[in-house]
């Protein structure tokens, strides 16, 4: 099934493939150079590894996108892709111009572990393009909102993966992303916490923002996103509505023998044959 709309799209993937080059005893030393000549066992290995193969879809502004898979199916690699952090094997990807792109694709990513919350956000925002008169201005709000004014000046290295996603959380949205990337964002942190992001994300939605949204959780999905695509093994599978996407990303995972929590619950039954 594929997803149509209309207008003009705001992130486009045309026939994309990305590969990573996977190497096995890599040498790193004239020691190790020798050792490999001697022993065929430790010689160094390479094997491709397709992240995405031949992926093509359209998202339009205003759109809230989740992708489902499997882990290692490509959802994250794809995110990335998005945000510019790798660039594809083949095809090609296409952000529309001056977007401000947000992310929260991995704990911890962009943040120096030795400086502290206070100094990574001023970073962060300088970075995204923040004067520091706006990063001034909205600093105050990143710290209420995150909870973590108690520890603004203490190295993130300390930081439970709970604290710092509720660091890259309230970074990524106190700057007013077009584009809002998230993966995986409630596999850490409290429930009052996620409750707290499912609201500023239903808000974000209400002022247009368009968000690409990697999770394992179905109700967050239902909650928050209206379009779902399936990534399996790398390629796209499914496009559509997320009562569709659900259901079919739950026959797959059952069909597999694993257990997708709640992707069942609550969706109407399959409609019977026409009389």
């Amino acid at each position: 099934m594929t997803h149509q709309a209309s207008g003009s799209p705001v992130v486009r993937f045309s026939d994309v493939s990305k590969r990573f080059l996977l190497r096995r005893n890599a040498a790193g030393s004239v020691k190790e150079l020798f050792l490999a000549a001697l022993h065929p066992a430790r010689r160094e290995t390479r094997r491709e590894l397709w992240a995405l193969r031949d992926v093509t879809f359209d998202i339009h502004a205003g759109e809230a996108v989740a992708f489902v898979g499997r882990n290692g199916s490509g959802k994250s690699t794809l995110l990335k892709l998005v945000a510019g952090i790798t660039t594809p094997t083949r095809g090609e990807v296409l952000v529309t111009r001056d977007a401000r792109i947000g992310t929260l694709i991995e704990l911890g990513i962009g943040f120096h572990g030795e400086l502290s919350a206070r100094d990574n956000v001023y970073l962060n925002a300088a970075i995204h393009g923040l004067s520091r008169r706006e990063i001034d201005r909205v600093y105050p709000s990143i710290l209420e909102y995150s909870g973590l004014a108690d520890y603004a000046d203490q190295p993130v290295r300390n930081f439970s993966s709970g604290m710092h996603m509720r660091l890259g959380f309230s970074v990524a949205m106190q700057l007013q992303p077009d584009i809002l990337l998230l993966d995986e964002v409630f596999a850490v942190g409290d429930a009052a916490f996620q409750a707290q992001c499912l609201d500023t994300m239903r808000a974000y939605r209400r002022r247009g923002g368009t968000l690409l949204f990697v999770s394992h959780e179905p109700e967050s999905v239902r909650q928050v996103c209206d379009r779902v695509i399936i990534i399996d093994a790398g390629a796209v599978i499914f496009d559509g509505g997320v009562t569709e996407g659900l259901r079919a990303y739950g026959t797959l995972s059952a069909a597999r023998g694993i257990d997708v929590a709640g992707v069942d619950e609550h969706l109407p039954p399959e409609p019977g044959p026409t009389p």
